[in-house]
C-alpha cells in the first residue's frame, strides 16, 4: 500500500490512528549499517514495522528485521523514541498515521540478504554510501542518531 510521509509540513492531512512500532540500527562487524528500500514509498530505511499483540517491542524489531531483510539480529541498545506528532504518514486507504517508534541498536547474528514483498532491495551501507541514499528526514535521523552513540534520545 503506497504511502506518502508528512513532516513538520502544514498541508498534511490529521493524523487519525497512532500505533506502536520498532526500528533498528543494524550495524556488522565493519560498521556498515543495513538498509532496504521500501516499496511503498522507494525510500530507504531502517528495517521495522508494527507491534503484534501480545509481542514485546525487541522482539518487534528482530521478526521486523528478519521479514523484511532476510537477517537475524540480537538486540544491543536502544537509540531513541521517535513520537513526533508532526510526522505523519498517509495511506492510500485514508489512514494517516502518527510516528510512534522504538528505535533499537541491534547486530547481525545470522540469515543472508534477501528482499520481501515490503522491501525492493537490501544491502550494507559505509556511512559515507548512507549519506547520499534517498530517504525520509525521520529515518536519517535515527541512523545519525545510532550512530553518535549518546544513549537513548526521546523525539
Amino acid at each position: 500500500m503506497p504511502r506518502r510521509d508528512y513532516e513538520d509540513d502544514p498541508g498534511a492531512p490529521e493524523a487519525n490512528s497512532l500505533v506502536p512500532a520498532a526500528s533498528a540500527v543494524v550495524v556488522d562487524h565493519a560498521g556498515r549499517v543495513l538498509l532496504q528500500r521500501r516499496t511503498d514509498n522507494g525510500m530507504w530505511a531502517l528495517p521495522g514495522g508494527t507491534m503484534e499483540p501480545g509481542e514485546p517491542i525487541g522482539e518487534c524489531a528482530v521478526r521486523e528485521t528478519l521479514e523484511e531483510t532476510g537477517v537475524t539480529v540480537e538486540i544491543t541498545g536502544i537509540v531513541g523514541t521517535y513520537t513526533n506528532p508532526r510526522h505523519v504518514f498517509a495511506y492510500d486507504d485514508g489512514e494517516v498515521r502518527q510516528e510512534f517508534s522504538i528505535c533499537l541498536l541491534a547486530r547481525p547474528v545470522g540469515g543472508a540478504l534477501r528482499v520481501s514483498d515490503e522491501s525492493s532491495e537490501v544491502g550494507w551501507f559505509a556511512p559515507d554510501e548512507v549519506d547520499g541514499l534517498p530517504m525520509v528526514p525521520a529515518v536519517r535521523r535515527r541512523i545519525d542518531d545510532g550512530r553518535t552513540g549518546d544513549g537513548p534520545v526521546v523525539r
